[in-house]
């Protein structure tokens, strides 16, 4: 099989498998220190939009004092772990420019496929479920791939890759079921310069009429098939955007990784509808009257993608060790993707939270991260990676641990609380347990 490499700027060694290569560097996941000068203890914060908020320079997406948070996911080096999630955040050569520009620690666009004359968007796509005082909890799109032409993504993604060389531009990739649109669509993104690939298996109302997105993401023998051919085909790291909306999402993931995927992203978004408007009748979005379900994202949806990551987790520490994960779902803040990381989660990905509060957010992300990292004494991503994937047991091992618990509490009782707890056959052992100076 062919070898594959990272683009930028690591190089894979010629003969070796994606998903093995650089063995002491991926089969352990250590993830990437910051590559300059030592850094000084204590991180120097800013004053952020809102009173109280933190916020932190970023210099070319790297901080410039305390902790590092520097990573290194399949060779991809990246100066943050927060990425920017395919969608609106990275449309076009402008918006990526502007992430890049902010600090964020890679960008992937949003999924092109070869026909992009098939796509047609509509307006409005966006609902919001959102507090009296205005802050989103959630989101709801009917927003396609990329309708722009595969041409010019390309040549965009090529303009980026010369400006900025050192930072990680990622594809997210979308086809029917063909195994030569999938082959000339890698070939031509490979030529344009990204570092790595996502492939979309998972947007819920990504024209399953066509066998795409979730349509595809939710049938393993397909899923088998085509991550097979593009695993033949690619020459740099391949990750798995898997959709939440299924009985159990490790089976997806499993035929991803056992078809060679480098990494798996998880999750997208949920199938959803975001109401009906009482006064007009009409559900949301509302287009002409109609509409249609959508992807569910934001804050509401972060304990369901943290199950489902830490579900993937596991699976990857017990039979896929050195495969990567990039979380995904609700990020609205560093400590949110701390919890991610502390799951397993190599990468955070964000893409409502910048619709939301623009691309500088990162800032704060970044800031809060550290001031998380701080509190605990962590040095570096690596140390808290996983921490709390062994916190999670069944619930019948819950009940036995408690059980255990509540005995060594009883075992480890001294004195009596009270004249009628004293026994007549026990009262020289009784009358001992309440001497201090024994």
């Amino acid at each position: 099989m062919s070898a594959k490499v990272v683009m930028q700027p690591a190089v894979k060694p010629s003969g070796m498998r994606a998903s093995r290569f650089s063995g002491a560097r991926v089969a352990s996941q250590k993830l990437a220190r910051h590559s300059g000068a030592r850094l000084p203890v204590a991180p120097i914060f800013a004053r952020g939009k809102k009173e109280g908020e933190k916020r932190i320079e970023l210099v070319n997406g790297a901080v410039t004092s305390g902790p590092s948070l520097a990573v290194e996911v399949n060779g991809l080096k990246m100066p943050n772990p927060f990425v920017i999630g395919s969608g609106p955040p990275g449309t076009n050569y402008k918006v990526m420019k502007k992430a890049f520009d902010e600090g964020w620690g890679g960008v992937i666009a949003k999924t092109v496929s070869l026909d992009a004359g098939q796509v047609h968007n509509v307006t409005p796509r966006y609902a919001r479920w959102q507090t009296p005082d205005r802050e989103v909890l959630g989101w709801q799109n009917i927003e396609l791939i990329s309708d722009r032409p595969c041409e010019t993504m390309l040549a965009e993604f090529k303009q980026l890759k010369e400006e900025y060389p050192d930072r990680i531009l990622i594809a997210s990739i979308m086809e029917e079921y063909n195994r030569p649109a999938w082959e000339e669509l890698i070939e031509r993104c490979e030529e344009a310069g990204v570092d790595a690939f996502e492939l979309n298996f998972s947007c819920p109302h990504g024209m399953p009429e066509r066998r795409m997105g979730a349509a595809m993401g939710q049938d393993c023998d397909l899923l088998h098939e085509v991550c097979g051919w593009v695993d033949k085909k690619a020459s740099i790291p391949v990750w798995a955007k898997m959709t939440p909306n299924i009985t159990d999402i490790t089976v997806p993931a499993r035929t991803t990784l056992d078809q060679g995927m480098e990494g798996v992203s998880a999750i997208n978004t949920i199938m959803s509808i975001m109401g009906i408007n009482l006064k007009t009748l009409n559900p949301e979005p509302c287009v002409e009257g109609y509409s249609t379900p959508g992807g569910y994202s934001s804050k509401a949806v972060k304990p369901i993608a943290l199950a489902k990551v830490m579900s993937i987790a596991k699976m990857l520490r017990d039979e896929y060790p050195g495969r990567t994960l990039s979380g995904i779902g609700g990020v609205d803040s560093g400590y949110d993707a701390a919890e991610f990381i502390l799951l397993g989660s190599d990468s955070v990905q964000v893409c409502t939270g910048v619709m939301v509060h623009g691309y500088d957010v990162v800032q704060r992300y970044c800031a809060e991260l550290q001031d998380f990292m701080i509190q605990h004494d962590f040095k570096s991503i690596d140390e808290f990676k996983g921490l709390a994937l062994d916190k999670f047991t069944t619930h019948s091992d819950l009940h036995e641990r408690q059980k255990a618990a509540i005995a060594a509490k009883k075992a480890a009782k001294v004195g009596l609380a009270n004249d009628k707890d004293w026994t007549g056959e026990g009262f020289v052992e009784e009358t001992d347990s309440m001497v201090s100076n024994k």
